[in-house]
């Protein structure tokens, strides 16, 4: 029998203390250093622990020492300061009264985005060792052998924290590229698979660039990719996985663009997994689109078999049913069950409550037990 392996997207809910932490060091307040690694080692041992009793397969850190999975970059590489205006996408515009009331529910972080103001280079590799370093010592003290970590790609950084002193974003995105492989090479090195978080080439469409056709969309989608697998050269491709969404946020998801349309250049990245949405009620459907697909050889399909926006917690029966249908259209071996999204995208922040973001992902492997045994 073909054991379903589990996974998830990253990020995971922190504790008070690490997002009180997170915030006071974003807001360059004085804080121990010494209690501040502490309290991320201690909080990464935890999450590692969490998902081993669980039974996660393939786990992460949590994201435990990121305020968010985009905006952390600052820290690691030059030529960022200020803040960014935020885009607001397409679909929320079109329901104003809706976005209205988002933003009045304190559901919005708030925190600094810093723009692209200077050359980019390495500003430090130590955030990142760190992280390397912790997450080893979780993973070995909770008896796991196998790990990931998050990374943006260029795209998603272009999206949120844009440029002021590059031509354009394609020279913008170059830039990033080069200054990002250190770090995906880094975490490769350390032992661990590398996820790039890519939602630019979902989300993209409705937020960075609304004003384009889909056909124009598409040529953009293209030219990212080949960003992607320009700073991915001479990685291989079984030691990475990519994930794709268009928002963790519950809202109308009107304008996303459907899978099926950019699938061809999805299929094109240099990976070994690709984690997309197939759960919430927007990109349930789109399995469809995986009878006709030429699925690259040695790639694996991460569908998210649980919705990382609603407190609902899926019935594992339910998770099991999502599971098996990928799994006969590709091979229970070339399926493991993930999320849509992360449940912590934003420290302090998440739609979903932290224990039931737990719960959920104990229905996850419950699903992924009895799809195993079904198939």
């Amino acid at each position: 029998m073909t054991q379903i392996r589990t996974t998830h997207v990253g990020s995971l809910p922190r504790s008070q203390i690490v997002a009180d932490l997170l915030f006071a060091k974003e807001r360059e307040e004085p804080i121990d250093p010494a209690a501040y690694e502490a309290a991320m080692e201690q909080a990464t041992q935890a999450v590692l622990c969490r998902q081993k009793e669980i039974g996660i397969d393939i786990p992460s850190d949590g994201e435990t020492s990121k305020i968010s999975y985009a905006t952390y970059i600052k820290d690691r590489l030059t030529g960022f300061s200020g803040d960014s205006p935020r885009r607001v996408p397409a679909d929320l515009m079109d329901y104003p009264a809706y976005a209205e009331k988002i933003g009045r529910s304190g559901g919005t972080p708030t925190y600094r985005r810093p723009r692209c103001t200077g050359p980019i280079a390495v500003k430090s590799m130590a955030p990142l060792q760190r992280d390397l370093d912790v997450m080893r010592g979780a993973m070995d003290a909770a008896g796991y052998a196998t790990g990931f970590m998050n990374s943006a790609s260029p795209g998603v950084i272009a999206l949120f924290q844009p440029s002021d002193i590059h031509a354009d974003v394609d020279a913008y995105m170059a830039d990033l590229a080069e200054g990002m492989r250190h770090e995906y090479l880094a975490i490769v090195e350390a032992g661990l698979i590398l996820q790039i978080d890519a939602p630019d080439l979902g989300l993209g469409r409705h937020m960075m660039y609304p004003d384009l056709d889909e056909a124009a969309f598409l040529r953009r989608a293209a030219i990212h990719v080949d960003v992607i697998n320009h700073a991915l050269r001479g990685i291989p491709p079984e030691r990475v996985r990519l994930h794709v969404c268009w928002g963790n946020y519950e809202g109308p998801h009107t304008r996303d663009i459907a899978l099926g349309r950019v699938l061809p250049e999805l299929l094109r990245l240099r990976i070994g997994g690709l984690l997309f949405e197939a759960s919430n009620p927007r990109h349930a459907h789109e399995w469809t689109v995986w009878r006709d697909a030429k699925l690259p050889k040695d790639w694996v399909l991460i569908p998210g078999c649980l919705d990382s926006t609603t407190n609902f917690v899926e019935h594992p029966e339910l998770v099991a049913q999502r599971i098996g249908t990928f799994a006969r259209l590709v091979g229970p071996e070339r399926v493991i069950a993930g999320t849509d999204c992360g449940f912590g995208t934003f420290a302090g922040y998440g739609a979903v409550h932290g224990d039931i973001a737990w719960a959920k992902l104990t229905s996850l492997v419950e699903g992924a037990r009895i799809a195993s045994r079904n198939l």
